[in-house]
């Protein structure tokens, strides 16, 4: 199941979000995006009533941004994240955006062949684009028309 995220699902959240990521939101930040990014579209993914996803979807006029997403790393493999970018996808359609796009680490194989398979095409390199515990790492950037 799909739905808006609250400020309650926050703490769990977090906890993905250091699992998945090594330059993190933290709370202020996720705080900003509930309560005053007006762009800003975060949902939450509950599996067997158990909070295992996320993803914050930037509505700007006619295209959309996957901010970020993520799937807790005990759940990954369950089709939860093509589930999500299907949800984020139609949403983003509905809202009446013509693209949306998104940044993945040029590493995350995982999540780059989930976005190829959803349609995503490779736009451009953005080197050096996330901070990791070695140095950087580049980014590349993909978008799908919708």
């Amino acid at each position: 199941m799909i739905r808006k995220m609250t400020e309650d699902d926050l703490e769990r959240v977090l906890q993905i979000e250091e699992q998945c990521f090594y330059s993190n939101w933290n709370r202020q930040q996720y705080l900003y995006e509930l309560n005053e990014n007006p762009y800003s579209n975060l949902y939450v993914y509950l599996y067997n009533g158990i909070l295992v996803g996320y993803f914050d979807l930037w509505i700007i006029f006619e295209r959309a941004e996957i901010a970020t997403i993520a799937v807790d790393p005990l759940f990954q493999g369950k089709n939860i994240g093509r589930e999500m970018m299907q949800y984020l996808e139609k949403l983003a359609r509905d809202n009446g955006c013509e693209t949306i796009s998104l940044e993945v680490r040029a590493s995350n194989e995982r999540a780059k062949n989930l976005y190829q398979s959803c349609g995503f095409i490779f736009v451009n390199l953005k080197p050096s684009y996330y901070k990791t515990k070695d140095g950087f790492e580049d980014g590349l950037f993909l978008m799908k028309g919708i």
